[in-house]
C-alpha cells in the first residue's frame, strides 16, 4: 500500500527524468507531494528526494504507458509534458496512476478530474504547434534557413515531423528563444539541443529583398473595407508578431516609392495591382 509523502521528488526537468520519479514511486510504494526540476527550483518546506535519471527505468514506465494503458493515453503523456503548466508534473502523475488502475478505459473518461486536466494542457500545447506551423518565417543565412520563435510551451518536437518532412531537402534550424532550444536539420538527420543563445545574422540583399516582396503580398492581399483588428488578434496573436516577417517595423514594401512600415495597423498600403 502506497504512503504519502510530505517531500518533493527533484529530477533534471528532462522527460525521462519524470517517468523515474514515476519508477520510483511505485519501486517504493509512495506517493509524492510535488515535483520540481533544474528548471524551476523554488523553496520549499519540504526535503527533496534526488531522483537519477536511468534510461532502462524510463523506458519500463514509457512502454507501461502503451501496455498498460494504450498508444493514446502514450502520446497524450508526451505531449502533456510539453505544457508550460506548473501544475504540469501533478497532472501527469495522477493521470499516470489512474490510468495504471483502470486501464484504457481512462481514455473514455473525459471529465474525470484526472484526465481532464491533462487533456487540457495537452490540448494547449497542441494547438500552439499548429498556429506556429503557420506563423514561422525563415530567413536564408550562409545557404541554409534560420527561424525564431517565442512559445509558451516546448512546442519543437510537434513541429518536427512537419517542417522535416516539408523542407526534407533542405538544411534549417528553428530556435526557440523561451526555452533556449533549437531544432537543427540536414537531409536525413534531425536533432533537438541547447543552445544557450541565438543571433539571427543581417540579411543580405537577396534575403531583404525577399522580405520586401513577402511585406507587399501581404499588404496587397489586405481587404481595407473588412478590416476587423480583433477577429486579427484571435486568429493571429500579438504575441507571436515580434517574430514574423509581415510585422518588422523596418522592413519596407517593394518599390522605390514604398513608405516605410511600422507594425500594421490594419490598413493596406495603397498600391496597384499588376
Amino acid at each position: 500500500m502506497e504512503r504519502q509523502l510530505f517531500y518533493r521528488y527533484q529530477y533534471d526537468g528532462s522527460f525521462s527524468g519524470f517517468l523515474c520519479c514515476v519508477f520510483e514511486s511505485y519501486s517504493k510504494k509512495e506517493i509524492p507531494c510535488a515535483f520540481s526540476s533544474g528548471e524551476d527550483m523554488q523553496m520549499a518546506l519540504y526535503p527533496q528526494r534526488i531522483i537519477e535519471t536511468n534510461r532502462e527505468h524510463a523506458l519500463r514506465v514509457y512502454r507501461a504507458l502503451r501496455g498498460k494503458i494504450s498508444p493514446e493515453a502514450q502520446n497524450l503523456v508526451a505531449c502533456g509534458f510539453l505544457s508550460c503548466s506548473p501544475e504540469r508534473d501533478k497532472v501527469l502523475y495522477r493521470f499516470i496512476r489512474r490510468g495504471f488502475e483502470t486501464g484504457g478505459s481512462i481514455m473514455r473518461q473525459f471529465s474525470h478530474p484526472d484526465v481532464e486536466p491533462l487533456m487540457n494542457i495537452a490540448r494547449a500545447a497542441g494547438n500552439e504547434a499548429q498556429l506556429l506551423r503557420g506563423f514561422i518565417r525563415f530567413s536564408e543565412v550562409g545557404g541554409a534557413f534560420a527561424a525564431e520563435i517565442e512559445p509558451k510551451n516546448r512546442v519543437l518536437p510537434l513541429l518536427r515531423k512537419h517542417f522535416c518532412a516539408r523542407y526534407a531537402d533542405e538544411i534549417f534550424m528553428v530556435y526557440d528563444c523561451t526555452h533556449r532550444e533549437a531544432l537543427l536539420y540536414r537531409p536525413g538527420h534531425w536533432a533537438i539541443i541547447p543552445l544557450e543563445e541565438f543571433q539571427m545574422a543581417d540579411p543580405d540583399e537577396k534575403e531583404k529583398k525577399y522580405r520586401r516582396l513577402w511585406k507587399r503580398f501581404y499588404d496587397t492581399i489586405a481587404i481595407e473595407e473588412r478590416y476587423n483588428p480583433a477577429c486579427r488578434r484571435s486568429h493571429m496573436p500579438k504575441r507571436y508578431w515580434n517574430k514574423m516577417m509581415e510585422f518588422i517595423p523596418n522592413i519596407q514594401s517593394a518599390g522605390a516609392d514604398a513608405p516605410p512600415l511600422g507594425v500594421p495597423s490594419g490598413k493596406p498600403v495603397p498600391v496597384r495591382r499588376p
